[in-house]
This record gives C-alpha cells, sequence and structure tokens, in this order.
C-alpha cells in the first residue's frame, strides 16, 4: 500500500512539472488575414512561418490564419507566390488575443488572385487557362463609356460601344454571333444577369451598370468556364463585389464631362454593431445626368443602389446582395455616310450629321384596338427593378467545404431603337421634292412643314425616312448553385474534388411596337408634316407629327426556359503539377408563345393613307410550343511549373450551347418549325505563363470549332422589322494570344496584348423565312464583325501622389457580313489620362483630381454597317456606327 502511494505521489508530481511551464507562461492566441495589395482578395494557402520555432500554418479559404503560442518575441515571415514577403514582429505575454493582418505586394499581371470558374482560389499564373482581370480603380480613372471600354484591353475580344453605356456587342475568339453577350454571359458575383440569353435580343448589361462597390472584374476564356455555376461556352465576365470588413472605408467619387455629363458614385463599408460584432456591410450607388455623348433631345438620366451584408460565424459566412436600378440610357444607332470616305454628311444646317434621334418623338402615342399606345421613345434604354443573391460558404469537418448561391431578379425593362434611314421610301437624305416624287409620282402639289411650326419646307432641303422600334421585354430569372468541395491530401500533392449543381429559371416578354417617321436631316432633327394632292383632285394626308405609318405591334411573343445541371470537377496539386478535370450534364426545357396579330382601322379622319388609319395588334390567339435539349461538356487542363517564373499549360474543351430559343417560333400548337438541338463547341489551348519582379506575360495559341449554331438575321419586310433569315453554320477559328506587362522604372509600366486570329464559316445552310426556300452560301468566308489582328498598348505611371496612362487600342480591318462583300477599316482609338492625390487628413483620408480623354484623336472610325440589310453595298451613302467622338472628362474622388 505504502508502495502504491508512493508510486501515485511521484506520478503526481511529474504531472504538475509538465503543467508548470504552461501554467506560468500561458498560451497566446494571434490570429489574422493575408490579402492582397487592396486588402480585397484572400490570398488561399498563404505561409505563415516561424523561424524562432521553426514551424508556422498556412491560410485557410478566406485567407485567415491562427496561431497558438507561449509568452515570447516572435517574427512572423509571410510569404505567397508572386508576392513580395513581409514580417512582422510580436510580443507576446499573459494570454493575449493578438490581430496582425497582412497586405502583400503583387508582383505584375499573372499574380492576381482569381475566383471565377475554378473550386479553389489561385493566381492567374498557377491557373490553366486564360484569364484577365482589371481592378475597379482602374475603371474608375479610365471614366468608361460602357462595358466595351472597360473589355476591349482583353486579348482575343472584339468589343463593340459605339452605341453608348449599354448593349455592347463583344466576340471571343471568332466565335459568330451578333454580338452582345451570347457566348459569354456577364455575372455580379457569380451568377448571370440572366440565366437564359435569347428568349429576347436585350443584352445582359441592359440590367445593371458597373459602380465603384466593385474590387474588379474577371474574364475567364475557355477551358474550365463550361463547367461551373451557369456555365459558358466562351468564357465568363464576373464583377466581384466589395464586402465591409472591420476597417471602414468610404469613397465619394465625382465625374463631369462635356455635353453636359454629371455623375457622382458613393462607397460606404464597415462594421455592423460594435467593434466584436462580427457583421459588416458595404452600400454603393450612383447617379448621373448626361446630354452627350450627342445632343439628341433624349438625354441619359437615373442611377442605382447596391449593397450586401455579409454575416462571418466561425466556419463560415453568409452574404445577401441587392441592388435596384431605375435607368434611361441613350442608344445610338448607324446611320447614313457618305459613299467611299464614309464620312458624316452636313445637315440642312450645315453641321455634319453624327446621329438622327430626335427629342420631339419623347412623347408619342396613338390610338390601337386595345387602346392608346404611348411609345417609350424617350426613355432610350430603361430598366427599373433589381435582384435578390444569397451567398452561402461553410468549412465542414474534415477537410469539405460548402457553397451555395441563390438569386431572384425582376425587371420592368424597354428597349428603344430608332433605326434613322433604312426607309422603306427613301433610306437616304434625299431632298424634299425628290422624296415627294418618290412616294406620289402623280402629285400635283404638296404642303410640308415641320411639326408644330407653320412655316414651309424649302423642297430644296434633305429629308429623310426612319423607322422606329419599341421593344417592350419585361424579365424574372431565377437561379442557384450549390457545391460541395473535398480536400483530399495525397502525399506530395493534394485533390480538391467538387460536386455541384445549378438551377435555372428564365421568364421574358418579347413585344415590340414600330412606326415610321419623316425628319428633316439634321442633328436632333424636326419632324415633317406632309400631304399632297393626288391625280383626281383630292387631299391625302401622308405623315401627322411625323408618323408616315402608324405600324403599331409587331411582335407579341412571351419565352420562358428553364436550365438543370450538374457537374463533377477535380482540382490536382502535386508537386510542380496543376491538374484540372471537370464533367458537365445539363439538360434545359422551354415555352415559346406567339400571339397573333391583325390590323385594323382605327382613324378614320379624311384623307388618311391606310399606313395611318390601321394599326396592328394582337388578336388574341397564340400558338405554343415547348422544346427540349440536354447537352454535356467535359474539360482537361494542366499546368507544369517550369520554374518559379515560367508556367507551361494546356487545356482542352468539349462545350455546348443552347440555341437562342426566340429562333424557335412554334409554326402550330407543338410543334416548331426546326428541331432544337444544342451546339456543340471544341476548343483547345496551349500556353506560357510567365511572371517576375519586372515582367510578366503570357502566349497562347488556341482553335475554337463551333458546329450546328443557329443565328437569325432581322431586316425590313414592307417596312416593318421582321426575322427573315434563319442560318445554320460551322465555324473554325485558330489564333494567337500574347500579354505583356514590363515594368520600366519604379511606378511606370509599359502594358500590351495582341491577338491574331483566322476565322472561317465551314458550313453556312441560309433559309428564306420569307419566301420559304434555303441555299448554301458563305462557305469559306471569315466571320462577320471580327478582325483578324487586335493590339493594345499602354504606358501607366503610379508613383507617389501622381498616376496617369495613355493607351491605344487596335482594331484591325474586318467584314460587316458574312456575306464579305464590304470591308471596315482598321481603327486606332487612343485615350489618355492623369491624377494627382494628396492627403486632406490624419487618419488616412485622401483626394484624387484627375482627367482623362476618351478617343483622343477624335477617329472617325466605324464599328459596325447595317446589321439588318440582307444586302450591303456602297454607292453614294453608307450606312454605318462610327465610334463615339472624343470626350474629355474629369474627376475628383474623396477617401475617407
Amino acid at each position: 500500500m505504502e508502495k502504491t502511494l508512493h508510486f501515485f505521489r511521484h506520478l503526481l508530481l511529474v504531472f504538475v512539472l509538465a503543467i508548470l511551464p504552461y501554467s506560468i507562461f500561458a498560451q497566446n492566441t494571434v490570429s489574422g488575414s493575408v490579402t492582397d495589395s487592396d486588402g480585397e482578395y484572400p490570398l488561399v494557402g498563404a505561409t505563415i512561418f516561424i523561424p524562432e520555432l521553426n514551424t508556422g500554418t498556412i491560410t485557410d479559404f478566406d485567407g485567415n490564419y491562427v496561431l497558438n503560442l507561449m509568452d515570447g518575441t516572435y517574427t512572423l515571415q509571410v510569404s505567397y507566390a508572386g508576392f513580395s514577403g513581409q514580417s512582422a514582429e510580436v510580443s507576446l505575454s499573459g494570454g493575449q488575443d493578438v490581430n496582425q493582418d497582412f497586405v502583400l505586394i503583387s508582383g505584375i499581371g499573372l499574380d492576381e488572385i482569381m475566383i471565377t470558374a475554378s473550386s479553389t482560389f489561385r493566381s492567374q499564373k498557377q491557373a490553366p487557362l486564360s484569364i484577365s482581370s482589371l481592378r475597379m480603380k482602374e475603371i474608375t480613372k479610365l471614366n468608361a463609356n460602357s462595358q466595351a471600354d472597360i473589355l476591349r484591353s482583353i486579348p482575343g475580344i472584339t468589343a463593340e460601344g459605339g452605341g453608348g453605356e449599354t448593349a455592347t456587342n463583344l466576340f471571343v475568339r471568332g466565335l459568330p454571333s451578333g454580338g452582345q453577350y451570347t457566348f459569354n454571359p456577364l455575372q455580379y458575383d457569380g451568377l448571370p444577369l440572366m440565366t437564359s440569353f435569347g428568349l429576347n435580343s436585350s443584352a445582359h448589361d441592359v440590367y445593371a451598370r458597373p459602380d465603384i462597390g466593385f474590387k474588379g472584374v474577371e474574364f475567364v476564356r475557355g477551358g474550365a468556364s463550361i463547367l461551373y455555376g451557369a456555365g459558358s461556352a466562351a468564357g465568363i465576365i464576373n464583377y466581384i463585389s466589395k464586402t465591409g470588413d472591420a476597417n471602414p472605408g468610404n469613397t465619394f467619387n465625382v465625374e463631369v464631362a462635356d455635353q453636359g455629363r454629371i455623375r457622382t458614385d458613393i462607397y460606404s463599408g464597415g462594421q455592423l454593431g460594435g467593434e466584436n460584432s462580427n457583421t459588416y456591410y458595404a452600400l454603393t450607388g450612383f447617379m448621373r445626368y448626361d446630354e452627350g455623348p450627342y445632343q439628341t433631345g433624349v438625354p441619359t438620366r437615373g442611377g442605382q443602389l447596391r449593397g450586401n451584408i455579409k454575416k462571418d460565424f466561425d466556419n463560415g459566412s453568409f452574404t445577401l446582395h441587392g441592388q435596384f436600378i431605375n435607368d434611361r440610357a441613350q442608344f445610338l444607332m448607324p446611320l447614313p455616310l457618305e459613299g467611299g470616305s464614309r464620312e458624316r454628311l452636313n445637315g440642312n444646317d450645315g453641321e455634319p450629321v453624327s446621329q438622327l434621334m430626335s427629342g420631339a418623338l419623347s412623347h408619342t402615342s396613338f390610338r390601337t384596338p386595345g387602346g392608346v399606345y404611348d411609345s417609350p421613345y424617350g426613355d432610350g434604354v430603361y430598366t427599373k427593378g433589381g435582384y435578390l443573391l444569397g451567398e452561402f460558404e461553410y468549412d465542414l469537418p474534415k477537410s469539405y467545404k460548402f457553397k451555395a448561391k441563390a438569386r431572384m431578379a425582376d425587371y420592368h425593362h424597354s428597349f428603344a431603337l430608332y433605326v434613322g434611314g433604312n426607309g422603306v421610301n427613301e433610306g437616304n437624305p434625299t431632298t424634299l421634292n425628290n422624296y415627294m416624287n418618290v412616294i406620289a409620282p402623280d402629285n400635283t402639289g404638296f404642303s410640308a412643314n415641320y411639326h408644330g411650326l407653320s412655316n414651309a419646307i424649302d423642297g430644296n432641303d434633305l429629308v429623310v425616312d426612319n423607322l422606329h422600334v419599341d421593344r417592350i421585354r419585361p424579365m424574372t430569372d431565377y437561379s442557384g448553385e450549390a457545391s460541395i468541395t473535398k480536400t483530399i491530401s495525397a502525399g506530395m500533392g493534394s485533390h480538391n474534388i467538387t460536386v455541384g449543381t445549378f438551377l435555372g429559371r428564365s421568364e421574358a416578354d418579347d413585344v415590340n411596337f414600330q412606326y415610321r417617321v419623316v425628319s428633316e436631316w439634321n442633328n436632333n432633327p424636326k419632324m415633317v408634316d406632309i400631304s399632297y394632292t393626288n391625280a383626281d383632285g383630292e387631299t391625302v394626308i401622308y405623315s401627322q407629327g411625323g408618323i408616315s405609318n402608324r405600324i403599331g405591334q409587331t411582335s407579341n411573343r412571351f419565352l420562358s426556359q428553364n436550365r438543370s445541371a450538374f457537374y463533377l470537377t477535380d482540382e490536382l496539386v502535386y508537386d510542380r503539377w496543376r491538374l484540372d478535370a471537370g464533367f458537365r450534364f445539363e439538360r434545359t426545357t422551354g415555352v415559346f408563345r406567339n400571339g397573333g396579330l391583325a390590323d385594323v382601322t382605327v382613324y378614320n379622319d379624311a384623307g388618311l393613307t391606310p399606313e395611318l388609319s390601321d394599326v396592328r395588334f394582337a388578336d388574341g390567339t397564340f400558338v405554343s410550343a415547348d422544346v427540349e435539349a440536354s447537352s454535356w461538356a467535359v474539360s482537361l487542363a494542366g499546368l507544369y511549373e517550369i520554374s518559379n517564373a515560367m508556367n507551361l499549360y494546356a487545356n482542352f474543351s468539349r462545350g455546348y450551347f443552347f440555341p437562342q430559343l426566340r429562333g424557335f417560333a412554334p409554326i402550330a400548337t407543338g410543334i416548331t418549325g426546326t428541331e432544337y438541338n444544342p451546339e456543340t463547341i471544341v476548343q483547345g489551348e496551349l500556353g506560357l505563363k510567365f511572371g517576375a519582379d519586372k515582367f510578366s506575360g503570357s502566349l497562347a495559341a488556341y482553335y475554337v470549332a463551333l458546329q450546328d449554331r443557329i443565328s437569325i438575321v432581322n431586316s425590313f419586310v414592307n417596312g416593318t422589322l421582321e426575322q427573315v433569315q434563319r442560318n445554320e453554320q460551322n465555324t473554325a477559328t485558330i489564333g494567337a494570344e500574347l500579354t505583356a506587362d514590363y515594368a520600366l522604372i519604379e511606378g511606370l509600366n509599359l502594358r500590351g496584348s495582341f491577338t491574331f486570329q483566322n476565322h472561317q464559316i465551314t458550313k453556312n445552310l441560309r433559309e428564306d423565312l420569307v419566301n420559304g426556300t434555303s441555299e448554301t452560301v458563305n462557305e469559306g468566308n471569315a466571320l462577320a464583325r471580327q478582325p483578324n489582328l487586335m493590339g493594345f498598348l499602354g504606358l501607366y505611371f503610379d508613383r507617389s501622389n501622381v498616376d496617369g496612362f495613355a493607351t491605344m487600342n487596335y482594331t484591325g480591318s474586318k467584314y460587316t457580313s458574312d456575306d464579305n462583300t464590304i470591308q471596315l477599316d482598321p481603327i486606332a482609338l487612343m485615350r489618355l489620362g492623369a491624377g494627382y492625390s494628396f492627403g486632406i487628413g490624419d487618419a488616412g483620408e485622401n483626394l484624387r483630381l484627375g482627367f482623362s480623354v476618351f478617343n483622343l484623336l477624335d477617329s472617325q472610325g466605324i464599328t459596325e454597317g447595317n446589321p439588318r440589310a440582307l444586302v450591303e453595298g456602297e454607292g453614294e451613302f453608307f450606312f454605318g456606327r462610327p465610334i463615339l467622338p472624343r470626350r474629355i472628362f474629369f474627376t475628383g474622388t474623396i477617401n475617407f
């Protein structure tokens, strides 16, 4: 018994001695985050090393770390590939909880962290595909007119922004489209602004605008972009919102420009509640009024409000995003130009005519069988509505990570499309005398006055026939994605296996009203009222309020589409290798309800032409048909780290694209005119990425092939805009892209990109929807509106308190249509900007004053011809859309 007690005494003594150091030297906690140079992107897998203990840890998926240390003084050394290392010394005692954050300064270009089309965070240099990114502070300094201004520096992209702020036309790596965002959806925070494109022809960017509440934008091309979320055949444009944190920040930006533009942006982010709160907010928005870039009498005006609230908890977070927009944007269309030189023609007042839009049409209305129709002409591209998006992330035990997103959007939207010229009688400017000889060759006299004015118009003054189309397109969209990722350590590497699903539903109207007007040939022209005496001596009223044809309703369509997808991916990291593989299966169903239309005599006034007395309207009948299709995608990619500075990569993908549903109108109940089949896209890429302290760059060669592409051509039938052609195409593109970023001296960088692409139509079966005939055409031709050569060169300075840039975008010659009959000349677009920042307070507050000049040399280059003409020609006149004119912006930005 005594021996037993003696043993336990010794055991107790050993236990006390063992825990004595922990009671004398209490354990301390050091925690914090590691982010990029803007403090916005978490650096996942950054190393925190403690040389005194020869140990350390790495950051988690949110860029956070935790260290438990005894009393003492330690050096924390933080490193991450492509970023400058950083260290901090911490002194600990008495069980302290110390927060130590690190903000690492990135190298050049390719060291930016990407989060789009990936289940993990990784730098662009580590991703086996092409990706480009821009930060919002760069975009703000740019004073972008449109998405085209933001994206046109990215290799492989042709971006046309001649229409103004909205409905940018984008073409990616030789894939055929009418522009907009056909093959590359526009996303906000990982979900598209519209799940199913093609229920109507409105582009994604009509539903939202960029603002200063974003961290930046990423553009992923090819490869894995088909796998995740909504998927994309050509690439994904993803804007990533700022979220608040424990460090409050506020920004106020004001922008003014010539031609009557003023815009104000705000951003505020920080902590909700006390200093120990783990709930954060970010609120952003803008208001602006703009009478330019041309004085059309239809100003751009409105605004947007966005925000989010983020709740962090021990192993995850929940973020609720929201948007409200009420905005009206001017939209500019092609117009007649001088044939040969393609320069602007002078108006009756001797000034060059830049646009034919007119404020005189802003309150146009007329009677229909269903009541008075008020044209939303004066609203331009009008959008009112918003979305709610919930985002949930949670780290589960045993290296599982769960992510889910859900979004609901509802918008009232209309698109005023004023097609200057394209007259049914005379589509180009002509004298009033000649115009009358065309519309009424047997007239014995006529009277023509400007609407609202009594003075007669001189017969030698120029007039022009115009068409206006109101596209009424409300839209509701639901989408969601959920995935779970399992990280499995495997020897010298790890697997990141993700299983996910995506669901989406879109509902949209495609209702059109049209009418024709006669105007003078001037900027912001007046409308022309015409009457004449016919050969029988009767008075004929040809135009009232400028309207020569109250066409009425020309489309009464209601469409909906469902999408459901499942995907499985693996991102493998093994020694110097990074291997990606993934599979996706998707099914879609859709409903197309096509309403009948009938012409009804509404006006009985004496002397009216049938075009003024009869109005087309819905007759209450519908023909409906369902479609369904399914397809699969596979993506394989690999990257090998040749050295710390150089990586070699390759990827291959077989993807799909569900055709735009609006091209499959029912011809009888339950029957579409053509079978609804998915289009197939095959892509391959081989490239090299290099990133060092002073230079980064990439070189890639790619191949893109598209099969069974369905495209619809709209043109004029008896004076109205209708679907007239349906093309089934195969295309192929071989191309090469080069990017480079070189630090000439501290703060001065030379950046550039170059793209060469050889694209052609390998098959084209054209169906005439008016005459019911079909033929093979254009095989071997180049694709419309896409050049072979594109380039970007920019010089950027940012040092101390001074910043500046000078850039040039080059777009090579291109054809206006697949017929390859008209070729547009190359365009060189230059921009210049500079700013000066200075402190205005003791807590880091600063003010930046800057300016920028768009289209520095005031180039008159033509971005597109007439996409609504079946046969284009060039004689006395040429129909085209010039790039926007030179414009000077001034900005003031306060950060506090």
